[in-house]
């Protein structure tokens, strides 16, 4: 048989434009729409039931989908939870990889925290949903795991930042002043999130005087002007 002919003899058929994966690919596109459609029906049901009470149907309702499309991308509530809490958790740590960058070493301490406050409170007003999950009593156990690894490396980056402005502290007192402004830091959210509009602003605010207060005496000038490494 001839080189580069078929069976039949006839030359084999060139490979339509955009090849054979043209088809997987829009399928694997129609997929993943259907996905962030059901996460946002999730975030959406899980902020206004909380984990426990919410349904896989409740959730295919609010997506506008029948609950036998919704099983076919995830089998159960918790397979939806720990997909749309990976996914916040993983834009979370991009967020405070930005904010809480060592740097800047003339910034204000006030200038410093609002610029701090703003993106994480931002962050948790546009995903209201990842508070619910992350701090609700019945989080996956796996999200539970991912969350805790979350808020370590969280607690890290804010004692590296406390200790790049206060060299000569003692270790144990950079860890407990870090320990106590993120434990502030959350439970404002937690008011803020429970607020709107004005008043809303107005926890922001409240947030951002309790830090300051609290910072400023132990750190003071040393904010404003960083030791160099």
């Amino acid at each position: 048989m001839p080189h580069g002919r078929t069976a039949a003899g006839r030359a084999p058929a060139a490979p339509s434009e955009g090849g054979q994966d043209e088809k997987p690919r829009r399928r694997q596109a129609r997929g993943e729409r259907r996905i962030s459609q059901l996460l946002e029906a999730a975030a959406a049901v899980f902020c206004k039931s909380g984990y426990t009470a919410a349904s896989t149907n409740a959730i295919a309702r609010e997506a506008g989908v029948s609950p036998g499309t919704l099983y076919q991308f995830f089998p159960n509530k918790e397979a939806i939870a720990i997909e749309l809490g990976g996914r916040l958790i993983h834009q979370m740590r991009d967020t405070y990889g930005e904010v809480l960058a060592l740097g800047e070493a003339d910034v204000p301490l006030r200038e410093r925290l609002d610029g701090i406050v703003d993106r994480f409170v931002d962050f948790n007003c546009r995903h209201p949903v990842f508070f619910a999950l992350m701090h609700g009593p019945d989080t996956p156990g796996r999200m539970v795991e991912e969350h805790d690894a979350l808020h370590t490396a969280l607690l890290a980056r804010i004692q590296d930042l406390i200790a790049s402005y206060l060299p000569d502290a003692p270790k144990a007192d950079i860890a407990r002043t870090a320990e106590m402004s993120f434990g502030l830091f959350k439970a404002g959210v937690e008011l803020i999130l429970a607020h709107e509009g004005t008043e809303r602003d107005a926890y922001v605010t409240e947030l951002k005087n309790v830090l300051f207060r609290y910072l400023d005496p132990m750190i003071g000038e040393a904010l404003a002007a960083p030791a160099q490494p």
